[in-house]
């Protein structure tokens, strides 16, 4: 499928290290490597522990573990589009953005993105370094981000909607 995709002329292919967890980035190297014309994209900061279980973990030094072990799995160098998968209430943004901030100085991310996030935490992870994505739930079903969508395009940010057709509900 994923294949399929890429011939049919999807050239953004976003995955995440907890989609499995692990499973979905090995299955994206499988298929897609070595991803020419390709732009891929991951996340870190959400872990997956069984089927309905899950922890945010935006902490610096998780964020780097998190980068490292997708870049692995990936078999890439440089990560095309890093994520802030959530805001992690325990960790101030800054913190969790500064150190994919660092990534991106050491050459292993090329962009930085956050999720699921309001304009308040955007804002705030944009004073600390350049943000050039979005992604929140969005969908005809689900539109609290409306807002949000609107701010990105006034800004010039690229806005990725996650679950656009309502995990299901609309196709």
């Amino acid at each position: 499928l994923l294949r399929r995709a890429a011939d049919l002329g999807v050239e953004l292919f976003d995955t995440a290290d907890s989609y499995g967890p692990e499973v979905a980035e090995n299955l994206v190297r499988e298929a897609l490597h070595p991803y020419d014309g390709l732009l891929i994209a991951t996340k870190g900061g959400f872990r997956r522990h069984g089927p309905h279980e899950w922890e945010a973990d935006c902490r610096p030094e998780s964020l780097r573990a998190a980068c490292e072990s997708s870049l692995r799995r990936l078999d890439v160098e440089r990560i095309d589009l890093y994520q802030l998968h959530l805001v992690d209430p325990r960790v101030p943004v800054e913190d969790s953005v500064s150190a994919l901030a660092e990534l991106r100085e050491e050459g292993k991310i090329r962009e930085i993105g956050v999720c699921n996030v309001g304009v308040a935490h955007l804002e705030r992870a944009r004073r600390v370094t350049a943000v050039v994505s979005v992604q929140n739930r969005f969908s005809l079903a689900e539109r609290s981000s409306t807002s949000m969508l609107a701010r990105c395009t006034e800004d010039g940010l690229a806005f990725i909607a996650w679950a656009p057709l309502a995990k299901g509900f609309l196709s």
